[in-house]
Formats: C-alpha cells, structure tokens, sequence
C-alpha cells in the first residue's frame, strides 16, 4: 500500500493502493470548472513532493524534503527568502504563489517507479497536488513524469540524471533543472585526459536502469573520443549492497581504469569494496591504476570516507560556491538544519522556485501557461550561473562542475573540492543529438 502521507496542515493522507493501474478518466474527476486538472479554488495551493524515504537513495530524497520545506517558508514570507532575494526574476513577493498560501504532501518513492507512480497519482487525486516534484532516481523520474503528463499536471523533476529524462522520454508537462549523463562526460573527459593520460584502459560497472545505461554511454563516448579504450561494461542490479563479485574480475581485465556509473548508496558500496581488493594501490603496466565516479554528490562522499580522497566525479552544484546565490541558499539551509545543502538539495530547491516565478509570470497555475513561462526562459541568480530552460526538450543549460575528493577535510562537509567549472559551451548539444533522439516532446496537457 502507498505510504500515508502528512499534508503541510498535520491532516494524515491516504494514498491509493499501490499497483493499481492507471486510467486517463480518472483524472476527469479531479478536473474543476476552470479547465485544467487541480485548479486551486481556495486560498491555499498544494504541491507533492515525492522523494525517496527509503531504499538506496534515501540519503538524498531527505535531503531533498529538507530543501523543499525551505522553499515553501520562503515563498510564504517565512524566513530570510533565500535565493529569491537573488533571483533575477522578482516577481515572487513572499505572499505565496499568486497569494495563495503553499502547502504540501510528501511521499515516498521507495526508489521504485512503481511505488513512486502510486504515491504521484494519490497526491494529484486525494490530495488536489497541482504540481509533483522529486526525484533521486531517474526511473522514478521517468515515470512519475509520464504520470503527470497523463494527469494534467506540472513535473518539475529533482535529482534524475539519464539523458532519457530530456530525450527519448521528454514529456511537454515535464522540466529538468538538474544536468545531464552528457554534460558530465563533456566536463569530466577533458580533465581525466589531463590528469591521467589519453592511453587508459576502463573497466566500467553500470546501474541497471536507465540512468546507468546513459551515463554509461555518454563517459565512454567522451573518453574514447580522446583516446581511451573501454574494456568491459557490466550491468549491476539497483538493489545490490555488495560488489565484490563485480570488482574482482576487474584485476585481471588489464583494465587501468574502473569507472563507477553507480550512485547513492551503490557508490559508497561499489568504491569500498573496489578500495577492500587493492585497486587503488594497483599498478597496471606502469600505470596508476585510478577510479572514477562521473556523478558525484557530497552526501556520497560523507558515506565513502576516507576511499572517496582523490577521486574525479561531476555535479551540478556545490556548498562552498562563492556566488552570492549560493551563498543566500547555503546560510538559509544551514540557519534551518545545522548543515550545508547537498546538490539534490539545490535542485529541488530551485525548481519550486522556478514553478512559482512561471505561475506568477503567467498569472495562472494552468500547466499550459506555465510550459509557456518556462519555455526558453534564461535566468540568473540561482546558483549556476547563467542558465536556459530551453523549449525543444526543457533542458536546463548551465555551467557543470568538476569535482574531487578532498586529501585534507576540514569538517566532515567539506569533503569535495572544484577542480574545473566547465562553462555552458563546453557541455550543450543540438536538440536532435543521437543520444537524446526517439522522444517526442508533445503538447502540454491541461487534463481537462
């Protein structure tokens, strides 16, 4: 059964029994007069926010609730306001969106499409969510996204990484501010080639599901490009905790390289183990041998330890950026929990904000006026610098970040460090790029 969840009120929510089978009709009923799907009637506005609480990736989906439980006190005029106060767009005025008071549902996804589709569809038919957001899982993200695109309502997903999110499953109703398996190989190729040489060997491991396979793709393409051969790539299963049977036939591979397309938890298990069997210690024909994690996350880091020191990985935001955005961001979290956001954090954080400025811009919570806000809209002061929600598959572009295990930590937060901040023209790509090709973005859904 679908986890109850709590609205922002304290009024216990049931959710619809997991596994029953979405029918477009159903949303007819929740459908009001004003001709789209949730349409708010009074003076509140729900949103759902749909995360893991549990399963690999729960560490995130936390960390994720925490930053959108900022942001709904901040778009309330609770609070110092955040990032709002440095958003380029200044229409939001703290009085909610559009006057009407936020509140919330939360679910959890379990880190399981299935799971994250039955808590979505309660919160838009029990609860009157006119906006999901969450994430943490590709998949799920894929998923829920479709979901809402049936439903009539916005997705603005939260940490999900595959190329497919923006490509061959775009959705009109559906928007990604978090990068891409693309943009890490385009930032991170680059500066492997220079630290560790153009004639490497890579063995990879891969998550199972869509995320692994297209950063798989996208790392490989990159190193290869510039000399690298792929050795091997082997599939392992989302729910594994230990790796040892994966990470022992990469010492006799010949491979120099062990590339870790895991995430979450995986990540952390993946590297102790491949550091328990000696690898990075290992030489290989004269070589180092050296691993890398293409996308790389503080909270991973803090579960790695003292195996994550030296590593290369990508991510789309970092704590100790110096920007005045990131700044208000990092002091409103820290007031609020006691430590600095992880890059998850970030991302949902700003897409709620960006669902509220493109409401207020459009004047209306219609999905369809607000696809029409946020399509081609360019905006600054959240973060990453200059950033472009572009309109042909509703792409976030922006600057990427090449990140490192720091050798000398001086709290446990600080653990990663910039190496390389790859500017936006390093990591775009044509709308029609091969490894974004076969979706369709279609036309907005109102659901009505």
């Amino acid at each position: 059964m679908t986890k109850p969840t709590l609205s922002r009120r304290g009024v216990l929510k049931t959710g619809a029994a997991a596994g029953v089978g979405l029918a477009l009709p159903t949303y007819l009923s929740a459908a009001s007069h004003s001709g789209f799907t949730n349409a708010p009637q009074g003076d509140t506005v729900t949103l759902g926010f749909n995360v893991p609480q549990s399963g690999p990736y729960a560490d995130e989906g936390a960390d994720e609730l925490r930053a959108y439980q900022l942001a709904v006190e901040h778009l309330n005029g609770e609070g110092d306001g955040g990032m709002m106060n440095t958003f380029s767009s200044q229409v939001l005025e703290g009085n909610g969106i559009m006057g009407k008071k936020v509140e919330y549902v939360t679910g959890d996804t379990q880190t399981k499409s299935d799971a994250a589709r039955a808590s979505a569809k309660s919160m838009i038919e029990k609860d009157g969510a006119v906006m999901i957001t969450g994430g943490s899982s590709s998949g799920v993200a894929i998923a829920v996204q479709g979901l809402c695109q049936e439903a009539g309502v916005i997705f603005m997903s939260g940490l999900t990484h595959s190329n497919d999110t923006t490509g061959k499953d775009k959705k009109a109703n559906g928007f990604r501010h978090f990068f891409n398996g693309y943009m890490s190989g385009a930032a991170l190729a680059p500066v492997l080639a220079a630290q560790y040489g153009e004639d490497r060997k890579a063995y990879h491991l891969t998550a199972d599901y869509t995320w692994g396979w297209t950063q798989q793709e996208s790392i490989a393409a990159a190193t290869e490009a510039l000399g690298w051969t792929t050795v091997e790539n082997v599939l392992t299963p989302l729910a594994a905790t230990d790796f040892s049977s994966y990470i022992a036939p990469v010492l006799n591979s010949g491979a120099d390289v062990l590339v870790l397309n895991h995430y979450g938890g995986n990540m952390v298990n993946s590297l102790t183990n491949a550091v328990q069997f000696g690898l990075r210690e290992k030489m290989v024909d004269g070589k180092q041998f050296e691993i890398v994690v293409p996308l790389f996350s503080r909270l991973m880091a803090r579960g790695a330890g003292e195996n994550v020191k030296g590593i290369l990985g990508s991510t789309n935001w970092h704590w100790s950026l110096q920007d005045e955005a990131s700044q208000a961001f990092v002091k409103s979290f820290g007031t609020k929990y006691g430590f600095p956001p992880s890059q998850a954090a970030h991302t949902c954080y700003v897409q709620t904000l960006l669902y509220a400025d493109a409401v207020a811009r459009a004047g209306s919570f219609n999905p369809c006026a607000v696809v029409e806000a946020l399509e081609g809209f360019e905006f600054d002061g959240l973060g990453n610098g200059p950033t472009l929600y572009r309109a042909e598959d509703h792409q976030c572009f922006k600057d990427v970040l090449v990140v490192r295990g720091k050798e000398n930590p001086t709290s446990e937060f600080d653990l990663l460090e910039v190496v390389e901040v790859t500017p936006r023209a390093q990591v775009e790509y044509a709308p029609d790029h091969p490894m974004f090709a076969g979706g369709n973005l279609g036309q907005c859904n109102p659901g009505a």
